[in-house]
């Protein structure tokens, strides 16, 4: 179908306004929060309803043009690449929160609303949304689904698909979908796990339904600071170790910490080779029990300096380090490429001698922030896409940190997803058997492939060009693979 008869189709029932397609309109939209992947979309669709998901979705599936939904825009992973001959399918505009129950501690929401925004609604009942991603003030919680985000207390609290009971999807066809619901459990298999996380290759999610957690009668962080960073990933262990599970426990690398600092001023401790934050919560006696155990722990990893925030302005003040790391990296670099790879905790040290090695390799800086509680790193390589041969060069070195945390029995993604920046890492993660059942799941959803195409799941002979046939647990990968 040419352009302009998509474009007079759907404004048979959109505004002209919600239907975009001159050049100087589709701009913004060319880029997610990873700008080094950049592609102008053929057309923007904005709906306001459900029934104009659903109809969009109809009528780009009759003429067989593809589709990638996109939220706020905030992703690390290029997942909402617009496709060049697709729509690209803004979900903006669904914005409400339509109900907050606080006697079933749920909120019903459409995909466009804020994280942040769900916890404000509930503040008054005296609860909150608990996954809380550095980007909460602006990302949406349809993209959050997508990418079945975390953030700093997920190690306590749980990820997205763990805070989420039931979900609204269209598929490609445009046809709605519930699934999960309003019970602790659903019959049938785990439909609501599945979806989460499947970056917009199986459905476009209209409403969700998230679990609200109660507020903490108290809160107070520990800042550790350490000489030897492999002290501060020992004293992670340790305090897991001890049974104890923190609200939330972040590290950060000498590079990170200092950047932070000069940003939000918080007084950290500059000449650290690793900062520490850990959180307790819960009722004040037991706050203050942890608290003693933590900080118990700390000196004994060798901690140089320890801080407990006093109150919670100081509390707040502590992670508003942690949380400004990825604009604190903009401030002293004309670009940074923020990498999302998951390790086990015992591997902390060695994967962060690792990328230490690679960044003298390379001859390029990392800031190194992460969600030490969980293994999930976030390196952020910094680099200048005006001199010739950096961009190539931190793209190689981001695919060598993945590598590496696959070889330490790891994932090359705790919640950034995959997208298109790590397809090819795909294949060094999963065999060609894989492969082949995860494009049968989306072949069960979406059988001509229409959504997101070209994203999260490489094919077996894109996996062949780029020579990864290796030894994977034991097994020759791809042995006769058949060129398709």
């Amino acid at each position: 179908m040419h352009p302009l008869e998509l474009v007079a189709d759907l404004r048979t029932f959109l505004p002209p306004e919600a239907v975009l397609y001159e050049s100087e309109d589709l701009k913004p939209y060319e880029c997610d929060g990873l700008s080094a992947y950049r592609q102008t979309p053929m057309i923007v669709a904005l709906p306001q309803t459900e029934d104009e998901v659903v109809r969009i979705l109809q009528i780009c599936h009759m003429s067989k043009t593809p589709v990638v939904a996109r939220g706020a825009g905030t992703g690390l992973s290029g997942g909402a690449l617009p496709h060049a001959s697709g729509v690209l399918l803004s979900l903006a505009k669904l914005k409400r929160i339509l109900k907050v129950d606080p006697i079933a501690r749920t909120a019903r929401v459409q995909p466009g609303v804020r994280n942040l925004a769900i916890s404000e609604a509930a503040a008054p009942y005296g609860l909150y949304y608990a996954p809380d991603p550095s980007s909460q003030i602006a990302c949406s919680i349809g993209g959050n689904v997508a990418e079945n985000s975390g953030g700093v207390h997920c190690l306590k609290y749980g990820l997205t698909v763990h805070n989420i009971l039931q979900l609204r999807v269209v598929t490609m066809a445009g046809e709605s979908l519930e699934i999960g619901g309003a019970g602790l459990d659903a019959p049938g298999y785990d439909l609501l796990a599945l979806m989460t996380g499947s970056e917009g290759m199986l459905g476009i999610v209209t409403e969700i339904t998230v679990k609200l957690t109660p507020s903490a009668e108290k809160a107070q962080v520990v800042m550790a600071a350490f000489d030897d960073i492999r002290k501060a990933g020992n004293a992670v262990a340790n305090v897991i170790g001890a049974g104890i599970i923190p609200a939330g426990m972040e590290m950060m690398d000498k590079i990170a910490t200092r950047a932070v600092e000069e940003y939000v001023h918080v007084g950290y401790n500059l000449e650290a080779a690793a900062i520490l934050l850990c959180e307790a919560d819960g009722t004040a006696e037991e706050v203050a029990d942890e608290i003693r155990r933590i900080d118990e722990i700390m000196r004994q990893s060798g901690a140089i300096e320890i801080r407990t925030s006093r109150d919670e302005t100081e509390r707040l003040r502590f992670w508003a380090g942690r949380k400004a790391a990825f604009p604190a990296a903009g401030r002293v670099s004309p670009d940074y490429y923020c990498m999302d790879g998951t390790i086990p905790r015992k591997n902390l040290a060695r994967v962060l001698g690792g990328i230490e090695r690679l960044s003298t390799e390379y001859g390029l800086r990392c800031m190194n922030v992460f969600h030490a509680g969980d293994g999930n790193l976030h390196p952020l390589i910094l680099y200048d896409a005006n001199q010739p041969g950096e961009p190539e060069k931190t793209e190689e070195f981001g695919a060598k940190i993945l590598e590496m945390c696959i070889e330490a029995g790891g994932t090359i993604t705790g919640e950034h997803g995959v997208g298109i920046e790590k397809i090819n890492q795909m294949c060094s993660q999963f065999s060609s058997r894989e492969l082949k059942i995860f494009h049968a799941v989306k072949a069960v959803f979406d059988p001509e492939g229409l959504l997101n195409p070209g994203k999260a799941v490489p094919t077996l002979r894109r996996c062949a060009e780029h020579g990864a046939m290796h030894v994977h647990r034991g097994e020759e990968k791809f042995p006769g693979l058949p060129r398709f």
